[in-house]
């Protein structure tokens, strides 16, 4: 991850949050941190204040909470746009590692 980005968005967990949403479309915070590895109270941190100062919006899916971008907010769309560079700027390995992981599960039965 670029040292850039981190004084840009002020914290690595913020970073980390943006660059998901923005490869996944949404997502909750224990999703976030076991990608990452991180404490999941970070990235709760980093997602109710996205929220409070409207880059987010939640929604509640059982009793998960789940967040994507706030496509209400004109300055979200060139948020996007530039983390969409930044994600295509990101070495193929970090890619495999963070932002290419299985979303679905698997039909029962189904050979790994």
């Amino acid at each position: 991850m670029s040292p850039v980005l981190e004084a840009i968005f002020g914290s690595r967990s913020a970073v980390q949050v943006l660059l998901f949403l923005e490869a996944y479309g949404s997502g909750h915070a224990t999703r976030i941190a076991k990608t990452y590895d991180v404490p999941v109270m970070a990235i709760q941190r980093q997602l109710r204040r996205l929220e409070a100062n409207g880059v987010l919006v939640s929604r509640s899916v059982g009793r998960t909470r789940v967040f994507e971008f706030n496509t209400r907010n004109p300055t979200v769309r060139n948020l996007r746009s530039f983390l969409q560079a930044e994600l295509d700027l990101l070495p193929e390995e970090e890619l495999k590692a963070y932002y290419r992981q299985r979303q679905r599960p698997r039909r029962t039965g189904k050979q790994l």
